[in-house]
């Protein structure tokens, strides 16, 4: 293995760089900005009292200190991310140029529709793109991140019962215990009981403790197909009519959509909901704080025959649709029905014009071929891993796993204590970004890895020697990855301090406070 040396650079915070009165950027003048736009009247009870705290720098200050900062961090320009089931793909170039337009981020939500009718009929077809994708046949773009996207499909589910005069009875949203690791909290937030159903050593869900407590009182399922294990549910028709037997609606996490795009749908699997994270399977960048998006698609069965009511008019927020007698489109907001808004305005659309982008370029039988380059690179690392010592592949062995396989270090942990994360620090030691660790959490030691479709065999290749030789040094020395990593900016720092409330500063008044002994 090659030495690897991070940059290491003593990096002051920004706010610990430049001077007072240290400008680097033009402002406009107030007075010509008051001859333009008028006077702007700012209401007394919002105006600052104070002009805010910036941190005063000049420009090349500022390209300094963000140039040390990149060189110090690690990320898909760099090389693999292959974190399981968050899945961070490439972000293609061509992308970023369409999506951060000029003509785009200068819009304002506000303005007449008139104005917008290009990107509004881009939003049209991304809608449509996106319930064919998923076999679903309306689609809003209204969420605001994946997470939220569970939230509103959870809100549909409630809503659904609401209407038809049951919710008193309809109480449990199940979640298999292979599902996403925010189902849970979702249906939890809506306002269910969240009731757990484990996973066989197939992978698959078990059959027999599902049917024990699917009942009256179920209103839907959660659940990711492929599951984060990385395996296709092979019963998912079975679970679907045993669902729809209750009256429950089964919803459909598409954190994992890219191991099957192109192959199945998840409306053809018997889903009525569905999410879709852009950031993970249609190549937005993920991570930052935003903006995100997490489309929510549905099938638009009948909820209340009398009043015509259908699924569709559950979604929240607006939906892009055509007007044929004015020959243009317009954002119909939510109905009486609808379960409103979850945040301001339509949607965000920065990351969504990336997904429009990256699905216009590749196409139909490009999208096809993403799923088999990163089912292909799943198993052939799947395989590279096997039988190595210290490692081992829990669930459906000998099964072929989609986008993603989850790797135990178990093995190496109780035989000489050397740990799953003693085996991620070992990767960012030889410069490798460490795959998510301990999910699913019924993996013991679990190294959840997904390499995505754009990834080389040589990189996947010098992923698998690095694993085989972490083992070679745990079994020889023990010790040795315990001291892990030694050649990044940031050496092993010791979790629970770093948790610890008196360590956390999430802002700088919180950090200025500490320092000056104000707060602990």
């Amino acid at each position: 293995m090659s030495t690897f040396r991070q940059a290491k650079w003593s990096e002051p915070l920004i706010f610990e760089l430049g001077a007072p009165g240290r400008i680097g950027i033009s402002l406009p003048d107030v007075e010509e900005e008051k001859r333009v736009v008028g006077e702007v009247k700012i209401p007394e009870s919002i105006k600052r009292t104070s002009p805010p705290n910036l941190p005063e720098l000049s420009e090349v200050e500022v390209v300094r200190h963000f140039t040390n900062l990149t060189q110090m961090a690690y990320g898909v320009d760099n090389g693999p991310v292959p974190l399981g089931s968050c899945t961070m793909k490439y972000n293609p170039r061509i992308a970023w140029d369409i999506a951060f337009n000029s003509g785009v981020d200068q819009l304002h939500p506000l303005q007449d529709e008139r104005t917008v009718q290009g990107l509004l009929e881009l939003m049209y077809e991304l809608q449509k793109w996106l319930a064919n994708i998923v076999g679903m046949d309306v689609c809003t773009l209204h969420p605001a991140a994946g997470a939220h996207g569970e939230l509103a499909g959870v809100l549909v589910i409630r809503r659904y019962h609401e209407l038809k005069g049951q919710l008193d009875k309809k109480t449990e949203i199940i979640v298999p215990d292979s599902a996403h690791g925010t189902n849970p909290a979702s249906a939890a937030m809506a306002g269910f009981k969240v009731v757990e159903v484990p996973s066989g050593e197939d992978g698959n869900v078990d059959i027999e403790a599902l049917k024990s407590v699917v009942g009256e009182s179920t209103a839907g399922l959660m659940i990711t197909n492929p599951s984060t294990l990385g395996l296709f549910e092979e019963r998912i028709l079975e679970i679907a009519k045993l669902l729809h037997e209750y009256d429950a609606l089964l919803y459909y996490d598409g954190a994992n959509l890219n191991g099957i795009m192109g192959y199945a749908r998840p409306g053809d699997m018997g889903f009525d909901i569905a999410h879709i994270n852009i950031h993970k399977t249609f190549s937005s960048p993920h991570g930052g704080g935003g903006p995100g998006a997490g489309p929510v698609c549905v099938k638009n069965r009948i909820v209340d025959p009398e009043r015509n009511i259908k699924l569709g008019d559950l979604l929240p927020g607006y939906i892009v649709v055509y007007d044929e007698e004015k020959g243009m489109y317009r954002l119909k907001g939510p109905g009486p029905v609808s379960v409103g808004l979850l945040k301001s305005f339509f949607a965000n659309t920065i990351p969504l014009l990336w997904a429009y982008t990256y699905i216009l370029m590749m196409g139909p039988q490009g999208l096809r071929k993403v799923t088999e380059h990163a089912v292909l690179i799943t198993n052939y690392f799947a395989k590279l891993m096997e039988g190595v010592r210290g490692y081992e592949i829990p669930y459906g062995r000998g099964r072929f796993r989609k986008h993603e396989v989850v790797l135990s270090a178990r093995p190496m942990a109780e035989e000489v204590g050397v740990t799953a994360e003693d085996v991620a620090k070992g990767l960012l030691d030889a410069g490798l970004y460490a795959p998510t660790i301990y999910f699913p959490l019924i993996v013991k030691e679990a190294l959840m890895t997904e390499f995505t479709e754009t990834e080389t065999l040589e990189n996947i290749e010098k992923y698998a020697e690095r694993l085989k030789e972490i083992s070679s040094i745990a079994y020889q020395d023990p010790s040795k990855p315990k001291e892990w990593p030694l050649n990044t900016s940031v050496g092993r720092i010791n979790v629970p301090k770093a948790n610890h409330p008196k360590y956390v500063a999430p802002t700088w008044r919180v950090y200025i406070k500490k320092m000056r002994g104000e707060i602990q």
